[in-house]
């Protein structure tokens, strides 16, 4: 029995890097992504894994990198798309966030992934699993103390618009899921976070295997918990 694979967008480092480990871990062949062309422990998990992981380059925010890719892994069947791309610009109150720092982040963090996932949802099988990182600062009813006003606006509207995906495409099996991979000590969950990479990424993964075969969108963390939308 081959093995199934997995194609992992934006596993350069932090959570997406420790995805793609988990993956490789558990006998996927992992495809992951990297902007530009700089060396990244990506690398060098694909130097290590004997053929099980390959590196492309892509950036989520070009078009046109988008479509190449897809068109260099036309022949491939994905049993898991995973969305892995975020940015912060700090805790700036929104008025007084620069339209274009607005719009960088809401095009990194909510259009980019969506151009993603309607690029390569035909190339995962029928009743494969597409993911997105998403976040409970994404949450609306679950904002009571504000900040981070931007970047919660990002994964909000990420949220949506995999509402409006899932709706559009009812009639497909595919398993949709929205994963909060909970405050995680990354760049943007910084150093004083509760959770390490190591202690986030198993719990992902497991939920996101839980529920494969699971028809429809559900938002959950990294423990299997349902996210208030």
């Amino acid at each position: 029995m081959s093995a199934k694979t997995a194609l992992i967008v934006g596993a350069s480092r932090t959570l997406g890097l420790g995805l793609a480990t988990e993956y490789a871990h558990r006998g996927w062949d992992v495809i992951g992504t990297v902007r530009g062309s700089r060396r990244t422990g990506l690398h060098d998990l694909a130097d290590a894994s004997g053929g099980r992981v390959t590196v492309e380059s892509l950036d989520t925010t070009e078009p046109k990198q988008i479509t190449a890719l897809r068109d260099r892994l036309a022949e491939r069947t994905l049993d898991l798309l995973f969305v892995n791309a975020a940015i912060t610009r700090g805790d700036i109150p929104v008025g007084d966030v620069p339209e274009e720092m607005f719009v960088e982040v809401m095009v990194t963090n909510a259009l980019s992934p969506m151009h993603v996932v309607e690029s390569f949802r035909s190339l995962v099988t029928p009743t494969g699993t597409i993911g997105v990182m998403s976040s409970r600062q994404g949450s609306v009813s679950l904002n009571t103390n504000g900040r981070q006003d931007v970047y919660r606006a990002g994964k909000s509207a990420l949220n949506q618009l995999m509402r409006s995906y899932a709706a559009r495409y009812a009639d497909a099996a595919h398993t949709l899921l929205l994963i909060c991979p909970g405050h995680v000590r990354t760049e943007l969950g910084g150093p004083g976070a509760p959770l390490t990479v190591n202690q986030s990424v198993p719990g992902v993964v497991d939920t996101i295997e839980r529920h494969s075969g699971e028809p429809g969108l559900k938002f959950l963390n990294y423990q299997d918990q349902v996210v208030p939308w």
